[in-house]
């Protein structure tokens, strides 16, 4: 009878002895993972990453998303630059000019009045950028992720007063409210405004659209942070029965404290696929408001008024690239957006993986 090898080492064998597949490669040694390239680089990037920089990691190998990011940050800072880079002035007038096609002088054209198209939708693109900046972080961020975490953590009295609140504005179609809001208070902020500026000297916050910039931004904000409360509210309901919360109470730590930095960061995934989301929606708002004559006035560009007034048949067969060139630009940030909106909720939300 053959003696029993099976106490000798591997070694004496003649060959290295493996280890079971189904072992766990992360308790392997670094001799065996070294042995074992496939399973080595399987096992490495388990090791020592957190949900953020996975989710990150997810998000930076879709392709497409990152080349919507590009798309969006480039489109923004040629916004906020526009008097920098843009060939003209956007009140440049040049009748002969009048509603020429593009050209090597005017790549977008010109429109009635012989002003270049190009430095148009550029600054068109900048008012929605200012407003859309303006109203996400004035009712998005600071509103709704406040007025949420109160409702949520402190209950009672104080979630049914602010749950109720946000109840009874968004029961109302958010344009009558907004169109209300600016008809009552714009005529008696531009009085006071003027005056200011005789008294001063000063003659650029109603001439660069400012004080529009001001009351379209509020308006949003006032009117638009429900949605983003009532979902961190259901988040904090959450988060304030887990143990950490528990354990930081007994600590005696301050509800500030508890809120800033206990709650806030273990919601913010949900919060951040929400804002990606909303995004669209916020730039539409502002095109929407301008379409209809209650967004910024002329004749600071509005790439919604822009469409309103060339939205006819007649430019469409006769001068296209009055209307064709706001429209592009609306849906390329658009279609970046709802790009970009998925592919986040992807990365960050574990219920979509």
């Amino acid at each position: 009878m053959l003696p029993d090898r099976s106490g000798l080492p591997a070694r004496e064998h003649g060959h290295t002895q493996r280890r079971d597949a189904a072992a766990d490669p992360r308790d392997w040694s670094e001799n065996e993972l070294a042995s074992e390239p496939a399973l080595a680089l399987d096992a490495r990037p388990i090791r020592g990453h957190s949900y953020w920089s996975l989710s990150v990691r997810r998000l930076a190998r879709k392709k497409l998303a990152m080349l919507c990011l590009s798309l969006i940050i480039l489109m923004y800072c040629g916004a906020l630059l526009s008097p920098l880079i843009t060939p003209y002035e956007y009140t440049a007038q040049d009748l002969s000019q009048s509603r020429a096609g593009p050209s090597l002088a005017h790549p977008f054209g010109a429109d009635r009045l012989g002003r270049d198209m190009l430095t148009r939708v550029i600054y068109g693109l900048r008012t929605t950028v200012i407003i859309t900046i303006a109203s996400l972080l004035g009712g998005t961020l600071i509103l709704g992720i406040a007025l949420g975490l109160l409702s949520g953590y402190l209950g009672r009295w104080v979630d049914s007063v602010i749950m109720r609140t946000g109840e009874i504005t968004s029961s109302f179609p958010d344009i009558i409210l907004i169109l209300i809001f600016v008809a009552a208070l714009k005529p008696r902020l531009v009085g006071a405004v003027q005056q200011f500026e005789d008294a001063t000297g000063i003659d650029w916050i109603i001439r660069l659209g400012v004080l529009d910039y001001a009351i379209i931004s509020v308006a949003l904000s006032i009117f638009g942070w429900f949605g983003m409360a009532r979902l961190v509210r259901g988040q904090v309901l959450q988060a304030r029965e887990s143990q950490y919360t528990e354990a930081a109470l007994v600590s005696g730590a301050s509800t500030a404290r508890i809120l800033r930095v206990h709650v806030l960061p273990n919601i913010l995934s949900p919060l951040i696929v929400s804002i990606s989301a909303g995004l669209a929606g916020v730039a539409g708002s502002e095109l929407v408001l301008s379409w209809i004559g209650i967004g910024v006035q002329p004749p600071v560009p509005s790439l919604g008024r822009m469409m309103f007034e060339n939205g006819n048949i007649n430019v469409l067969r006769n001068e296209p690239h009055l209307i064709l060139f706001p429209i592009g630009a609306v849906t390329l940030l658009f279609f970046c957006f709802n790009i970009l909106g998925d592919a986040v909720n992807d990365a960050f939300n574990p219920r979509a993986r």
